[in-house]
């Protein structure tokens, strides 16, 4: 009878030993690879076209409003007002952003491989709507800091100046952060919805930019009231009224205008919060949903 040939060869695996980490190591890896993501960081150089570009435009407008601030000795556009202005590109980068970031696995089917792992599962859509407010508030914040340098190193007043300026900064940061925590809530629903990016990325400029003729049209209604709480039928339109009523000056300037909201300023704050709250609430239940499948 033949002698068994067969032979046990040690290749080399080995069990972990390291340290296991939990739930917030977890946490904080999907929030900053979310980070990284929307910026395009750690991915072909395709897909830091857009997103760059974005930046290179803020950053180029902010600058150009710091030079010709220097030159004249007035204030062009405060940070309030800067942040209203971009607004347009926000748009459009959370209509990039937010589909990179959840429509991907989505469409892949890796979600059962991230709640194998110490993850609940509120941790990831929460991680990522984190992630892409953060990227937004960036994108909005970093030219106003540039703009606040600029101004800071011109001011005439010495320190007193620079104060001021950083009080003028504050709310505009503040005002920034408003802004992107309601796209990114918006944005990141929207995008959960499918795992087709395209698709995502139409829904999301859909929901923005078509309920802006809602509010033109509620706005020229015989009715007052109804005129002044027409710009709640728009995200964008909805938090430049919170800015309208909260800040005053600082976004309106002092020659006045702003949105024609009345008295119904609190009603406008409410409604953000509201809609911020509501979204957050309706990703979650997607998600449980998604993660029993």
């Amino acid at each position: 009878m033949p002698e068994p040939t067969g032979v046990i060869h040690d290749i080399g695996y080995q069990r972990y030993t390291g340290p296991r980490l939990g739930r917030r190591q977890v946490f904080g890896a999907l929030y900053l690879h979310g980070l990284r993501t929307a910026f395009g960081l750690g991915r072909s150089a395709k897909a830091k076209i857009f997103p760059w570009l974005v930046v290179g435009i803020v950053t180029v407008v902010a600058a150009g409003l710091t030079a010709v601030r220097s030159q004249i000795g007035q204030v062009v556009m405060t940070y309030a007002q800067f942040a209203d202005a971009m607004s347009w590109l926000v748009i459009f980068f959370v209509a990039v952003a937010a589909p990179e970031l959840v429509s991907r696995d989505l469409r892949s089917g890796v979600l059962p491989l991230y709640f194998s792992r110490p993850l609940p599962r509120a941790d990831y859509p929460l991680a990522k709507l984190l992630a892409l407010a953060t990227a937004l508030w960036l994108l909005l914040g970093a030219p106003q800091l540039v703009m606040f340098l600029g101004a800071a190193f011109t001011t005439d007043d010495g320190l007193r100046g620079v104060w001021n300026e950083l009080l003028d900064l504050l709310p505009g940061l503040l005002y920034a952060g408003l802004w992107a925590v309601v796209f990114a809530s918006i944005g990141l629903l929207v995008a959960s919805l499918t795992g087709k990016r395209a698709f995502a990325a139409g829904g999301i400029v859909a929901v923005f930019l078509m309920t802006t003729p809602i509010v033109g049209t509620l706005s020229i209604m015989p009715s007052r009231a109804v005129n002044e709480l027409a710009f709640l039928a728009s995200p964008s339109t909805l938090v430049n009224g919170v800015g309208t009523w909260a800040l005053g000056d600082l976004l309106v300037g002092e020659g006045g205008g702003g949105l024609p909201i009345g008295d119904f300023g609190p009603v406008y704050a409410g409604a953000a919060v509201l809609l911020v709250a509501t979204c957050v609430v309706l990703l979650l239940a997607r998600y449980r949903k998604v993660a029993t499948r």
